[in-house]
């Protein structure tokens, strides 16, 4: 059948208009959304270091807490470090040793450097300073006595029972000085004893005695004068440094271990440097 020209002109026209319009399966360009992208954030990782739960006036527990200069010093450490919250958790020491020897546990405090006899072990700088001092009644100290041994020939030494303390690498100084160990339970009744004249001296860790004399003050024990000669400071012995010692056999386990460790030094140097590390050992040590 032969279509008429003005129906073929139509069909033509319609043709045209239906290829120009979009399909009904087409997808639209997609546009940016209007909603601003969710900043991250970085949460904060977990570390537990590990203290010695029985080295007073350092690091101990008392009624369920911890206290210490050297946890007053890292507490205040740790709350700058960037990234991390720590928890400090009180532990035997040789148990607390053993978590580090074997990697259990990432890092401990206060432990000297001894790297030969634990090589197992890496260190923080050094935090502090402490001293093996002697300390004597003030009738013995009239003479100054700056040297020892020397100056202590013919004297008797208070020691803790069962304390290395004196007598560790003293023994041909204590022999050739003619000078007399002797040993009574704990720095209340070694103190005790050289305030009342018993012995002449007695040889602990300097901080240690000081924080003693305060309580012993405080508790109305120690009065110098009357029947209680007042206790002076004399020679120091030796001194070691405490430091945070790390594990060294943790086999990854810490990947974070190296970032800490620089941080913490740097805020650690810092606060000694500024004096802020001996303002905390003064306020400690003048209220036991």
């Amino acid at each position: 059948m032969k279509r008429h020209p003005a129906i073929l002109l139509l069909v033509l026209l319609l043709g045209s208009l239906s290829a120009c319009q979009p399909s009904a399966t087409a997808v639209a360009p997609s546009t940016p959304s209007a909603i601003p992208a969710k900043p991250q954030t970085t949460e904060s990782i977990p570390v537990t270091v590990y203290n010695d739960d029985s080295y007073p006036p350092y690091s101990y527990k008392e009624n369920g807490g911890i206290k210490g200069i050297y946890v007053n010093i890292l507490k205040t450490a740790f709350s700058r470090l960037d990234g991390y919250a720590v928890t400090i958790e009180p532990v035997p020491w040789k148990r607390g040793l053993e978590y580090i020897e074997t990697g259990r546990g990432f890092a401990i405090f206060p432990p000297y450097y001894h790297p030969v006899d634990r090589p197992w072990m890496t260190y923080s700088t050094p935090i502090l300073d402490e001293a093996l001092t002697i300390f004597c009644n003030a009738d013995v100290l009239k003479t100054p006595r700056p040297n020892w041994p020397q100056d202590y020939a013919g004297l008797t030494i208070g020691n803790n029972l069962g304390f290395a303390g004196i007598k560790e690498g003293q023994a041909e100084a204590l022999a050739k000085y003619n000078i007399t160990i002797e040993e009574t339970a704990g720095s209340e009744a070694n103190l005790l004893k050289v305030a009342l004249k018993r012995i002449d001296c007695y040889a602990n860790d300097k901080l240690s005695v000081l924080w003693e004399l305060q309580r012993l003050k405080a508790g109305g024990k120690y009065d110098p004068g009357g029947t209680q000669a007042e206790i002076l400071e004399g020679a120091t012995i030796s001194s070691e440094q405490g430091h945070l010692g790390y594990t060294a056999t943790d086999k990854g386990a810490f990947p974070y271990k190296a970032d800490f460790v620089a941080q913490l030094d740097k805020i650690l140097t810092a606060m000694k440097d500024s004096g802020e590390i001996q303002k905390i050992v003064d306020q400690f040590i003048s209220q036991p």
